[in-house]
């Protein structure tokens, strides 16, 4: 939900810069590290373009984390300027392709129901708008449709059964 062309996954987020050569911390998503082809290349997104990078090298950390060396990235002012962006990858590029075409997608958001972290309904999902790094929801509350950035911090639950989802959003925001 990065904003990024649809044949691109988030697969990762860069945690933060590792060391002084250009490593990166990073955290990986639905997916492990050992799901990752080395061959392919991965990307991230600057000024809404993907910038392709291959991996130099990948030691795991744990099941969710690793340290990456990508081509490009040499020291550790190149590696502070991607810290906290996404990193994507083409399903090609995932051994064994887990995500699957039933994933939820933000274009099947459409007619979900939007509540506040006490369970009280917001509005229901009518349209979204792919701003690149912001992807934002139209939500009619009854009254009014308003717009309510998508973003993970603010994702409290998902249920999918149900088709609603609970945010915890900033004072304000509506």
């Amino acid at each position: 939900m990065s904003g990024a062309p649809s044949d691109l996954l988030r697969i990762a987020r860069v945690l933060k810069s590792y060391g002084t050569e250009g490593e990166i911390l990073v955290g990986f998503r639905e997916i492990g590290p050992e799901d990752l082809n080395l061959k392919e290349p991965v990307f991230i997104m600057f000024d809404g373009l993907p910038v392709p990078f291959f991996i130099e090298s990948l030691k795991e950390k744990g099941s969710s984390k690793g340290l990456l060396r990508l081509t490009g990235i040499e020291d550790l002012e190149d590696a502070e300027e991607v810290a906290g962006k996404d990193i994507l990858a083409k399903r090609t590029a995932i051994n064994g392709d887990e995500m699957d075409d039933d994933e939820i997608s933000i274009e099947n958001l459409i007619g979900w129901t939007i509540l506040d972290k006490q369970g009280e309904k917001i509005g229901e999902i009518t349209d979204f708008e792919p701003i690149p790094g912001n992807p934002c929801l139209y939500v009619n509350t009854g009254e009014e449709t308003v717009m309510i950035p998508l973003h993970d911090d603010f994702i409290v639950d998902i249920d999918e059964e149900g088709g609603s989802i609970t945010l915890d959003l900033p004072e304000g925001l509506i």
